[in-house]
């Protein structure tokens, strides 16, 4: 059966705290693999209520109790609160991940500021947020990251470059079908894109009639006659809290279909590269999320 690869962005200091260990305990309940992305520095979440004017954003929140799944005070940093130092805050946490067997890798340095700036930003600026997550990301785990899942699907062509340049050999910055190597300005890169495939739970609850009752079985529908591999994202603040039952239906599911579940690492090194497709950074919609983001062409 194809696989299922968990890749599990971290983006608050509470998603840290108390998000990922609780997704860490589900996957060794259910033997699974799975990859930690972390937020490296400030958590500023209060600065996402700036997107307020952005088309569909009002229509998102009010579908996924943002104040609920996130809290009065972390929607506060920024605003009205200081954003804490994650990394500072929270290292134990994240070491105590990595010790656990998973993979780690960097999400980014300040979420918010990323997801909301990097599409139209320069070289210079690209490089000093990407600088900043790898050099906290090293102190941190005593190693340099072997990978990159960049925040909200936003990316430019300057971060793609850096993605090369620190030698990294795959990453997972987009959404789409399958693995592919990335072509900016008309050159193909060396690292492999690996792209979420699958919807993630925050764009689809709220649709359709979709709700916490019923959308693990409409997902698991989806993977039930799969034939080939699928990469999932999903969110400490959501699947690792208040999503975590559902999130568990999901995974008992998946292993009932005979699916196994695995790293983005582990995914890779069983991709034959030499036979896999190019293609060039686009960016699109996607149904249930706001603005664009990059996407793999059909």
């Amino acid at each position: 059966m194809p696989r299922i690869v968990l890749k599990v962005d971290v983006d608050t200091l509470r998603g840290t705290r108390e998000g990922a260990p609780c997704l860490a305990r589900l996957f060794e309940r259910y033997q699974a693999q799975a990859t930690f992305l972390f937020s490296l520095g400030p958590d500023h979440t209060g600065w996402a209520m700036r997107r307020v004017f952005r088309p569909g954003f009002l229509q998102k929140v009010s579908r996924t109790s943002v104040v609920e799944h996130y809290g009065i005070r972390q929607l506060m940093y920024g605003v009205l609160l200081p954003g804490p130092d994650i990394g500072r805050r929270a290292a134990a946490d994240m070491q105590a991940i990595q010790q656990a067997g998973f993979e780690c890798g960097i999400h980014t340095w300040d979420h918010v500021y990323w997801q909301d700036n990097v599409r139209t930003r320069s070289h210079e600026w690209t490089l000093a947020q990407m600088q900043r997550s790898h050099e906290r990301f090293s102190e941190i785990f005593g190693t340099a990251p072997l990978t990159h899942g960049a925040a909200g699907w936003q990316m430019n062509e300057h971060a793609f470059r850096q993605i090369d340049a620190w030698g990294m050999q795959y990453a997972s910055d987009g959404r789409g079908h399958t693995p592919y190597f990335p072509v900016v300005d008309g050159v193909t890169l060396t690292h492999v894109q690996i792209p979420t495939t699958l919807p993630t739970l925050d764009e689809v609850l709220g649709t359709d009639g979709l709700d916490t009752s019923n959308v693990a079985a409409w997902l698991l529908k989806r993977t039930e006659h799969a034939t080939q591999d699928q990469v999932f994202t999903l969110h400490a603040e959501l699947e690792g809290q208040k999503l975590a039952p559902v999130f568990e239906q999901l995974l008992a599911g998946w292993q009932a279909q005979g699916h196994t579940f695995a790293t983005m690492g582990q995914y890779h090194a069983a991709l034959d590269r030499h036979a896999l497709p190019s293609y060039p950074i686009t960016w699109g919609e996607i149904p249930g999320r706001s603005g664009e983001l990059i996407v793999q062409p059909a």
